[in-house]
């Protein structure tokens, strides 16, 4: 299994690049946000890698984060997202806007991927919703900060359901609070927060 590779950027193409190891040149399917942060042809580049393997094809997947393979790998587990429609999820998308969009079920917003209809998106944000707290968000190369979702944010979403809060409405205003507060927000601060946005 081959996990990252470094070495030049050979090519670029609208969905693809080819990446020079050593002599050998790897064909890495990207998300075009991927392809704009590792830079131009000539340009040394590492490339964490995810293989997928088909019946009729092999494809080497390509990422400039950890954390968008880790999401790669999350949105292909749900039924009917192939590594084309997660791509496109990862090209419209940054990690953390995944995130927020999983936490939120904010299917609006996992639409806006190519090849997302309602009801894939609706899945994908169903499905995922108790994934999430797993997933880093660090910030892809030349893409700008991501906000990650603070630790305490399990906690406060955990205190919510102790509440008599749905899960599905625990997540959404923790995320909401999260988002409001921003980085530094003390978990007593946050769960504060998150009930007054549970009860608009």
């Amino acid at each position: 299994m081959i996990a990252k590779l470094t070495g030049t950027i050979d090519e670029i193409g609208m969905d693809n690049i080819v990446l020079d190891v050593n002599g050998v040149g790897y064909l890495v399917f990207c998300s075009s946000r991927t392809i704009g942060a590792i830079g131009g042809k000539g340009d040394g580049a590492t490339i964490y890698t995810e293989m997928q393997v088909s019946e009729t094809d092999m494809r080497l997947m390509g990422f400039a984060s950890g954390s968008e393979r880790d999401w790669f790998r999350l949105l292909i587990s749900v039924q009917g997202v192939g590594g084309k429609v997660a791509l496109a999820i990862l090209s419209a998308l940054e990690p953390g806007e995944i995130s927020r969009a999983v936490a939120t079920a904010d299917k609006a917003m996992v639409s806006r991927a190519n090849g997302v209809g309602p009801k894939l998106a609706l899945r994908i944000v169903n499905e995922l919703k108790d994934k999430v707290g797993g997933i880093a968000t660090d910030p892809v190369a030349g893409g700008g900060a991501v906000h990650a979702p603070s630790n305490n944010n399990a906690d406060a979403v955990s205190a919510l359901q102790n509440l008599g809060f749905k899960p599905a409405d625990a997540s959404a205003a923790v995320a909401a609070a999260d988002a409001e507060a921003g980085d530094g927000v003390t978990l007593d601060a946050l769960v504060r927060l998150a009930l007054k946005k549970a009860a608009r």
